[in-house]
């Protein structure tokens, strides 16, 4: 991990919206506002941490970054490169450098497909390679992800999970990209598995120079290989700081409630520390709430966090968050519920 000032990639004011469609003439009544208005930086040669529950946003951020998903709305940009923009052959030629690396090792290689065939498909697709020049970049590709060379001519379904996810690495890789989007690469892996596949991420990383949005759960092994981390709620992010930052002095109700769940292997730590517990349900993405999307849950929210969204400000040098609370102490409900009976 790397920190650089030069921005390879930016966000601004993404939105992807799913429409609903009801009734025999497809009439549209309404939209999943999967992701609704997300702006943030991945500078070169960083990693980027994405977190948050399931369902709010995260994996569809990433896909719309490399134009799987067409945004509703926003810019990315690659370089000074608008994505959007793009039109389908430029954007094919763009994906030279944008690469993604998926969720499940099992549904993302074809079964029907050697592992040779499998890593070489964008090499002939983009026609780098020929002939024997392909079968040596394969077996190159293979030792780089820690793999033996001679596997290239088995097929999927005789590799465990974790070599399979390493498949689809070397796949990310053989076109040599600048940016990886890697879509909780090791949530599907066995715990004794993620930690070397990490490992794998951070080598790599150094040797290529290249630069991650990591999507994950897990907080702990995003600490781990982030720079900086960015919390998602209800399709906006609503904190963005360093690593540390961000683990040490989260600031946001949703955040702290989210670090409190970590679990440690500390009695002292349960002792000394309160697990915040969130109520209630994830409101839906066809109707978000009104004003400030965490406040149906949040112990802290007031009549304020109803009228209007709060705007996503820097509260300290690099450490940015959505909440009209920021500066005050997470008050357990208890707490609020005695204060507003006196």
């Amino acid at each position: 991990m790397q920190n650089n000032d030069e921005t390879l990639i930016r966000v601004e004011d993404l939105k992807v919206h799913f429409p609903i469609y009801r009734g025999v003439i497809r009439r549209q009544v309404g939209s999943v506002k999967a992701v609704d208005g997300v702006s943030f930086e991945i500078h070169k040669g960083e990693t980027l941490g994405l977190v948050g529950e399931s369902g709010c946003g995260k994996t569809t951020t990433g896909r719309a970054i490399v134009q799987l998903y067409k945004p509703t709305a926003g810019h990315i940009f690659f370089q000074d490169t608008d994505l959007v923009s793009l039109k389908e052959e430029p954007m094919r030629l763009m994906r030279q450098k944008i690469q993604m690396i998926f969720q499940d090792p099992y549904a993302s290689l074809n079964p029907r497909m050697t592992v040779r065939d499998i890593v070489a498909e964008p090499l002939v697709a983009f026609g780098l390679e020929t002939g024997k020049q392909i079968d040596d970049r394969v077996k190159e590709l293979m030792h780089l992800v820690r793999l033996d060379p001679d596997f290239i001519y088995r097929f999927p379904h005789e590799f465990s999970g974790g070599q399979r996810q390493r498949i689809g690495i070397a796949r990310a890789l053989s076109l040599n990209p600048d940016f990886i989007v890697c879509d909780e690469p090791i949530s599907a892996l066995d715990v004794s598995i993620q930690a070397q596949i990490v490992n794998l991420f951070e080598d790599l990383q150094k040797e290529l120079n290249l630069t991650y949005l990591f999507i994950a759960h897990d907080l702990s092994m995003v600490r781990h290989i982030s720079d900086r981390v960015a919390v998602m709620y209800l399709g906006i992010i609503v904190e963005l700081a360093d690593r540390n930052e961000i683990y040490e002095n989260p600031l946001h109700p949703y955040t702290k409630a989210l670090l409190s769940a970590i679990p440690v292997p500390d009695p002292e730590h349960y002792r000394k520390n309160t697990r915040i517990i969130m109520e209630g349900d994830v409101p839906s993405p066809v109707n978000p709430p009104s004003g400030c999307r965490f406040r149906t849950r949040c112990p802290l929210a007031d009549q304020e966090c109803e009228k209007g969204r709060p705007e996503f400000r820097e509260i300290k040098p690099g450490h940015f968050v959505e909440c009209f609370k920021a500066e005050l102490p997470t008050r357990s409900k208890e707490v609020l519920t005695e204060e507003k009976s006196l």
